[in-house]
């Protein structure tokens, strides 16, 4: 018994054609077909860049914990040493944790943002594109009549 793979009528479906036996007039469909394929590629590149924005914030992040481990097993080791000095110490050490959770949370904030800020504006100038191209081509069927 062989399996045959189902055809799906989608994949081979010719836009081209499909509008040319509805004999649309002036429909430019090369510029359409154009203008789709931008479309996804502007999308496609906003895609890339959050996600090569989300990896790098992931990586800062195992850096902080990393360093957050190594400096906490260091002031683990100092405070089980059982030197009195490190007692007074302490505050200044909770102060200088505190400051640095904080920068870095500033820090990963910004990466984000950055990260998003720029795949928005993939998609903001793609659209303003888009636009001209649709009044381009009104324009154009306009003056074909």
């Amino acid at each position: 018994m062989a399996s045959e793979k189902p055809e799906f009528p989608f994949f081979n479906f010719d836009v081209k054609k499909f509008a040319g036996d509805l004999k649309l007039p002036n429909v430019d469909l090369d510029s359409i077909v154009a203008s789709s394929r931008k479309n996804i590629e502007a999308l496609t590149q906003a895609n890339r860049i959050a996600f090569e924005g989300f990896q790098a914030v992931a990586k800062r992040q195992v850096e902080i914990m990393r360093e957050t481990m190594t400096e906490a097993a260091s002031v683990l080791r100092n405070v089980m040493s059982g030197n009195p000095s490190d007692a007074k110490v302490a505050p200044e050490v909770l102060k200088k944790a505190f400051e640095a959770a904080l920068a870095n949370m500033r820090e990963l904030a910004e990466m984000t943002s950055k990260a998003n800020s720029e795949a928005f504006d993939v998609i903001q100038k793609r659209v303003t594109d888009s636009i001209e191209e649709l009044k381009s081509l009104t324009a154009k069927a306009k003056g074909d009549k």
